[in-house]
Formats: structure tokens, C-alpha cells, sequence
């Protein structure tokens, strides 16, 4: 058999694997009772005690999932990050010369530092119908579904591919998607939708808030604290800062535009992370805070950062320019997820609809990385099992009845894109 090629594209390795041996270990797992869900929560199981947080590795995991979809068929190709650590998969079932449709999930998972959980966050539990663990809901419980689900869909003959596209780093920025895109560009690979397993309660997502965060630094001027006139106190001009941003925030809460779809009907603003000052006699030279527009599709956020560095400019920074010229505001971008707009009429709109069995249609203020499928005009949506409010939080957990929702889902896919019935 041919052996492991390697290319270097965008300064991330992209390797289309072929003959890399199987553990059979892993292929108990995939033997499915039809519409038991024995094999999605086996899977699920499998897949959240990989404890793939942002901050580490993923390719255990990763590589995982390359064997297990490799011993149905699949040709995969991973692309690496730039230190090795972690990768993005693209796999695919059926034939090469059609387009097909993606099923999309990220691999990464939120900390758990500071939570007080019931049980091993990466040990799965499940209690009265319950299966808890990170991850669960968002967004491994999807990919548990559809890897689950592979054999019984690579065992029928496929009219177009079934892509996975599994992904790192979405909880930090969407980063890793990027990366897998531009390969499928790089390879000519033009997939004809994609469905991203978010957490949705099973019910197709047609649109979601765009988001756009920044990290703005103060540098102010430090003296004693009983001569602070003689100063220029950074915590404090950060505060003002601020505050104007709390401004913003309130305007778009009470004079909108709305959009009542959204189960957040207008724009937000919202500073996370503020750091500042070194004691408390000491004017502080330095602070440091982090915001987020997340914006309805018709909103302009470039409008709105333009709206508060204009007050910096002109309320602030004149100021502290007074009492030394050396002090002022810079603001660096952290990442930008564009907004995901479909019309209900969207053809992808209607086979989410479909699919899912749920006519019902609906807006949500969280990102995903449909935008970023949807911008390389690659049509997407956005549905999965659980719920968004159990994503992040102590104690996650996504429900049987939502994985054997997802499996019917799957199942419904798959006699649309197969050949034989099942």
C-alpha cells in the first residue's frame, strides 16, 4: 500500500492519510443495534474522557477518529496546527468526483477549572436519562451520533460523499476551521452544505450573531498616590473606558434594532476581563480589559468600535495628554466570528428541516463556525442535540432522548444520500 504522504500548505502541515493501521480495539464500538443508541453512548463515552480543553492537545483524539472512520472506508486528510499539537480532520465516505454534504463539529472543549462537578467531568455518567460530562453537549454528543452512525452509512452505496469535519480550537476563536477551509480550497474539494452540530435542541438554526473581540491597553503615568494630580491613573481611565462601553450596551438594549428571532433580540456589548494596578498608594501605570460586540447580521461592528474610539480620542485621551504625552489607548483585535444569515427558503434551510423532522426555525446569539462555511460559499446551518444553557457550565450534560433525536436525523440523511435502504 501506498505509504504516508505530507505537503505543507499555509504553514500547516496537511497530511491525506491512507494506510495508518487500525486498532481493532476500537471496533466493537462501532457495531450498532439500530436505534438503541448503545453505539452513539459508547462513543460519546469514548470521546469525553479525550479531556481535549483548548489549552491542550487534541490529536489523541483526533487520531482516534481517523482509525475508527478509516476501517469504514473514509479517505482522511488532517491539517496541523503550527506546533504539531493539534489538528483538524476531513474525512470522507462515497465517491471523490461529486459534491457532499459535511457534517461539522469541533473537538475542543471549555475548562473546567473552578467547577464543583458531581462526578469526573471526563468520566461519563449517566443519571435518570442524563449523560453528564464536558463536552457532552457541546458539541461531542454530534460527533458521537455521526461517527456512530458511519458504518451503518458506509455500508449502503452513497449517491454523494459524507464529509466529517472535525475541528480544533473553536472555543478560543474559531482558529482551527480556518486552517481546514483553506485546505479543502488548496485540494479542490467543494462540499455542497454542511450541517455544524451545536447544541440546538435538534431544531434547525438559520442565522447567528456575529462576534468581534478586542483587548484595549492603557498606559497611564505613575506616581505616589498622594500626588495622583501629578499621575495619570490607567484603572481609572480603563473604568471610564468602560463605562462608555456599559453605554452602548444599554442603547442597543433599549432603542435596538431588534430582531425578535434572536432569543437575544438586539446587539450586546460586554467587557469579560479587566487587570490593573500594582498597589494601592501607587497610581497605576498599566491596565489591560477585554470586550466583544456580538452583533446582529445588519449591524456594522466597525461602526460601533469606530463609535468608542472616537470617545477615547476625544474625552480621554486629551486628559491624560495633558499630564504626560507618553499616555493613551491602544486596542488590538483577539478575533472576529463573522454573522451566519440564511432566508428560510435556503435550500440547506429546507434538508435541516427535513432532516431533523422540526418545521420551526430559529435565531441564536452564539457563534459557530457555520459562518466560516457559509463565507467560503460553502451553504450552511446549524443543528444538534442538547441545549446552548448546558454548554460551559458545571455538571454538562446532554440527554438520550436528544442523541436518538440526532440518530433519527442521521438515519433520514442517509436515505436521502444512499443508494440502497437501510
Amino acid at each position: 500500500m501506498p505509504g504516508r504522504s505530507n505537503l505543507e500548505m499555509s504553514q500547516h502541515q496537511v497530511t491525506p492519510w491512507i494506510d495508518t493501521p487500525i486498532s481493532r480495539t476500537y471496533s466493537g464500538l462501532m457495531h450498532t443495534n439500530a436505534g438503541d443508541g448503545t453505539a452513539s453512548i459508547n462513543l460519546l463515552r469514548k470521546l469525553i474522557a479525550f479531556p481535549t480543553v483548548s489549552r491542550d492537545s487534541n490529536l489523541e483524539l483526533i487520531h482516534f477518529v481517523r482509525d475508527l472512520l478509516a476501517e469504514q472506508g473514509a479517505v482522511v486528510r488532517l491539517t496541523y496546527d503550527d506546533e504539531k499539537r493539534k489538528a483538524n480532520l476531513f474525512a470522507t465516505l462515497g465517491p471523490s468526483d461529486e459534491p457532499g454534504i459535511v457534517l461539522s463539529g469541533h473537538t475542543d472543549v471549555v475548562p473546567v477549572d473552578g467547577q464543583a462537578w458531581d462526578s469526573n467531568p471526563f468520566d461519563l455518567v449517566e443519571r435518570g436519562g442524563r449523560l453528564y460530562g464536558r463536552g457532552a453537549a457541546d458539541m461531542k454528543g454530534f460527533i458521537a451520533v455521526a461517527l456512530a452512525l458511519a458504518p451503518e452509512i458506509a455500508g449502503r452505496r452513497l449517491k454523494v460523499p459524507l464529509h466529517f469535519a472535525f475541528s480544533y480550537d473553536e472555543e478560543v476563536g474559531c482558529t482551527g476551521v480556518g486552517h481546514l477551509i483553506s485546505d479543502l480550497a488548496h485540494a479542490g474539494i467543494k462540499p455542497l452544505s454542511c450541517i455544524v452540530g451545536e447544541p440546538t435542541l435538534m431544531q434547525p438554526v438559520i442565522a447567528h450573531k456575529g462576534k468581534h473581540s478586542y483587548r484595549c491597553t492603557v498606559r497611564g503615568y505613575s506616581c505616589h498616590s498622594a500626588y495622583a494630580p501629578q499621575g495619570v491613573n490607567a484603572v481609572e481611565a480603563a473604568a471610564e473606558a468602560v463605562a462608555f462601553l456599559k453605554g452602548m450596551a444599554r442603547g442597543y438594549r433599549d432603542r435596538g434594532p431588534y430582531d425578535h428571532a434572536f432569543d437575544v433580540a438586539h446587539t450586546t456589548v460586554q467587557t469579560g476581563i479587566i487587570a490593573g494596578g500594582t498597589a494601592l498608594n501607587i497610581v497605576p501605570q498599566d491596565c489591560v480589559f477585554e470586550f466583544e460586540f456580538r452583533h446582529l447580521p445588519g449591524d456594522d461592528p466597525a461602526a460601533m468600535l469606530a463609535e468608542f474610539q472616537q470617545y477615547i480620542k476625544t474625552r480621554l485621551e486629551p486628559e491624560m495628554h495633558a499630564v504626560h504625552p507618553d499616555t493613551g489607548f491602544s486596542i488590538a483585535p483577539l478575533g472576529l466570528l463573522p454573522p451566519l444569515h440564511n432566508g428560510p427558503e435556503a435550500e440547506i434551510v429546507g434538508l435541516a428541516q427535513e432532516l431533523s423532522g422540526n418545521t420551526q426555525i430559529c435565531k441564536v446569539s452564539f457563534g459557530t463556525e457555520a459562518a466560516h462555511f457559509q463565507n467560503a460559499g460553502i451553504p450552511a446551518v446549524v443543528c444538534g442535540p442538547g441545549s446552548i444553557e448546558q454548554a460551559h457550565k458545571v455538571n454538562e450534560f446532554v440527554t438520550v432522548e436528544q442523541l436518538m433525536l440526532c440518530e433519527q436525523f442521521m438515519r433520514r440523511l442517509a436515505d436521502r444520500i444512499c443508494i440502497s435502504k437501510s
